[in-house]
C-alpha cells in the first residue's frame, strides 16, 4: 500500500518524548496574513464600541470555555511540549484562567479615564483628563515553551482594551495555536477578532509586513533583534521578551535544603526551558560545598521521562537538536575547569530529545555556560566570597530579565534585590512571580523591552491621550500675539512670581504677573 502523501503546506504536531508525529495542521500562506489583519481591523471598529463591562463578561466566559476543555488543553500542552502534565496545569492553564480571572474584575478600573491635576498657575483654568484608548491590532508573535499562558495572557488585555489581535503561534504547537483560536470563538468573541496564524518565520514577518499596531514579540534574542528592527522600518511599537541568565544568590544564612530545593526545581521546571529559569547559582563560600551535595543528592532522586506519566519529574526538550547544544555548553564548561557532579549526558534510550538534569560547579565567568541563554535542564554554580561579589557578577550579564536572593535576613534580601539590573527579583522564591497578575514581566538589556502582565502589560495596549478642557474659553491667553516690551516685562514678573523663593519675592512681582492676564492683544 503507498504511503499517504502529507501536503506540504502544513505543520507537523510532535511529540518531543518519542519524536512521533501526532497530526498535521494547515500552514497560513503569508500572503493570507495581510487578510488576516485586514479582517481584525474591521472587526475591531465595532469591539471597540462594545463597553468595557460586556467585555468583561466575554473573559468570563472564556474562563468557562477553559475549565471546560482544561483536559485537552493540558494533554495538548504534554504532547507538543512534553512537559509533566502537573506543569502544564500549574504554569500553563493557571496563568491563562487567571488572567481572565484577573482582568474580567479589573480592567473596567484600570482602564478609566483619569484626571490630570495641574500644579502651575498658569494652567489653573484648565481641565485635564487622561483617556485610553485601544491602538487597532495588536500582532502576537509566540513561542512554544508555554504555548497556552504566554499567548493567552498578551491576547486577553489586548482585546479587554478594545483590540483585536493576530497571533502567530510557534509552529512547534501547531494544536495549541488552533485552540486558542477556537477557546476565543467559542467564548462568544466576534469573528476575526483574534485570529490564531500559523508557520514559522515566514509568518511572523508577514505579521510586521501586513502593518498592526504594535506587535508583542516573545522568542530568542537573535529572532527579537530581526523583528524590532523590521518593525522599527514600519515605526510600529513593539515589546520584546528575548529571554534572561537569571542569577540566583544563596546568602550564608539561607535555609540550604528548602534554597536547594528551589535551585532544582528553578533549573529543572519544564526541562530547563524556561525565560525564567535560574541559569547562574551564585552561592557564598562558607556554604557553597554543602549546597551544591545537596543540589546534586536532589538532582539524582529525579525521574526523567515522558510527560503524560505521572511519576515524570523532568520531561524531553523540544527537540533533539537542542540535545548537542547542552552537551557542547558542558564540554565549554569542563575545558575551562568545572566540574560535573551529576548528568551531563543525553538519553537517547528514552527518545530522541532527552538530557540527563545537570549539576556543575566552578564554572567560569567567562564559559558559554555563564555568558548564553542555556534553556535546558543545566544547574551550573559559581563560589562568591560574599554579597557585594554576587552582586557584581550577577549584574554582569547582557540578560537582565529576573533574579533571586535567598537569606534568613528579609531587609538584607529587600536591599540587595533593589542593587540588581533586572526587571523582576524574588526573595525566597524564584520564577512564579510569572503566575501573580498584578506583577509586570519583562526586563532591559539582551532581555528586550516593555512589559506584559500587570497594569504595565495592560497599557502596552492602548494609546493614552490627554484630554485639555479650558474653563474661560472666551479669554484671550496671555502668551497669544501680540508680542512686545510690555509683555516681555510682564512675562518676566510672571516667571519671577512663580519661581522665586520667599514670599516677598512674589509679592513684589504678583502685580507685574497679572499684567500678562489683563492686557489687550491689539488683534
Amino acid at each position: 500500500m503507498a504511503a499517504t502523501a502529507i501536503p506540504i503546506d502544513t505543520l507537523p504536531s510532535i511529540n518531543p518524548a518519542t519524536g512521533q508525529v501526532l497530526a498535521h495542521f494547515e500552514k497560513t500562506p503569508p500572503e493570507r496574513v495581510a487578510r488576516a489583519v485586514l479582517l481584525a481591523r474591521a472587526a475591531q471598529k465595532q469591539w471597540a464600541k462594545v463597553p468595557i463591562r460586556e467585555r468583561c463578561r466575554r473573559l468570563r466566559a472564556l474562563r468557562e470555555r477553559m475549565m471546560g476543555s482544561r483536559d485537552e488543553l493540558a494533554d495538548t500542552v504534554v504532547n507538543e511540549t512534553g512537559k509533566p502534565r502537573v506543569e502544564a496545569l500549574f504554569a500553563d492553564l493557571f496563568v491563562a484562567l487567571d488572567a481572565a480571572k484577573y482582568w474580567s474584575r479589573n480592567a473596567a478600573a484600570a482602564l478609566r479615564t483619569e484626571r490630570v491635576p495641574h500644579h502651575s498657575l498658569a494652567a489653573k483654568t484648565k481641565s485635564g483628563s487622561l483617556v485610553y484608548e485601544p491602538l487597532g491590532v495588536i500582532g502576537i508573535i509566540s513561542s512554544w515553551n508555554y504555548p497556552l499562558a504566554i499567548p493567552v495572557s498578551q491576547i486577553i488585555p489586548a482585546v479587554v482594551a478594545g483590540n483585536a489581535v493576530v497571533c502567530k503561534s510557534s509552529d512547534f504547537t501547531p494544536k495549541c495555536g488552533m485552540l486558542i483560536e477556537r477557546l476565543f470563538r467559542e467564548a462568544g468573541f466576534p469573528q476575526d477578532l483574534v485570529a490564531v496564524v500559523q508557520g514559522g518565520a515566514e509568518v511572523g514577518q508577514a505579521v510586521v509586513e501586513a502593518a498592526p499596531d504594535k506587535v508583542v514579540f516573545t522568542g530568542s534574542v537573535a529572532t527579537g533583534r530581526r523583528v524590532a528592527e523590521a518593525c522599527a522600518r514600519k515605526l510600529i511599537p513593539t515589546v520584546l521578551e528575548l529571554g534572561g541568565k537569571d542569577a540566583m544568590i544563596v546568602l550564608a544564612d539561607a535555609d540550604l535544603q528548602t534554597t536547594s530545593s528551589a535551585a532544582v526545581w528553578g533549573s529543572y521546571t519544564n526541562c530547563g526551558q524556561v525565560c525564567l529559569s535560574v541559569e547562574r547559582l551564585l552561592v557564598e563560600e562558607s556554604v557553597s560545598q554543602r549546597f551544591a551535595e545537596l543540589c546534586a543528592e536532589k538532582t539524582k532522586k529525579l525521574r526523567l521521562g515522558p510527560g503524560n506519566d505521572s511519576a515524570t519529574d523532568v520531561g524531553p526538550l523540544i527537540r533533539p537538536q537542542h540535545v548537542q547544544r547542552l552537551m557542547d555548553l558542558v564540554e565549554d564548561a569542563r575545558e575551562r575547569g568545572a566540574r560535573v557532579l551529576c548528568g551531563g549526558h543525553p538519553r537517547p534510550d528514552l527518545g530522541p530529545s532527552f538530557f540527563e538534569p545537570t549539576v556543575i560547579v566552578n564554572v567560569d565567568s567567562n564559559a558559554r555556560l555563564s555568558q548564553e541563554e542555556t534553556f535546558g535542564p543545566i544547574l551550573a554554580m559559581q563560589t562568591v566570597k560574599n554579597a557585594d561579589e554576587a552582586v557584581r557578577l550577577a549584574n554582569d550579564s547582557p540578560f537582565a530579565l529576573a533574579a533571586s536572593v535567598w537569606t534568613a535576613d528579609k531587609k538584607k534580601g529587600e536591599a540587595i534585590a533593589r542593587q540588581l539590573r533586572v526587571g523582576a527579583v524574588m526573595v525566597n522564591d524564584a520564577i512564579s512571580y510569572f503566575g501573580i497578575a498584578e506583577a509586570p514581566h519583562g526586563g532591559c538589556g539582551a532581555s528586550g523591552w516593555g512589559r506584559t502582565h500587570a497594569r504595565a502589560g495592560l497599557l502596552e495596549m492602548v494609546h493614552r491621550k490627554y484630554i485639555d478642557l479650558d474653563r474661560l474659553p472666551r479669554k484671550e491667553k496671555p502668551w497669544w500675539y501680540r508680542y512686545g516690551g510690555e509683555l516681555e516685562r510682564a512675562a518676566d514678573a510672571f516667571l519671577r512670581f512663580e519661581f522665586s523663593g520667599g514670599i516677598g519675592a512674589k509679592l513684589r512681582n504678583a502685580r507685574g504677573a497679572l499684567k500678562t492676564l489683563f492686557r489687550d492683544h491689539g488683534l
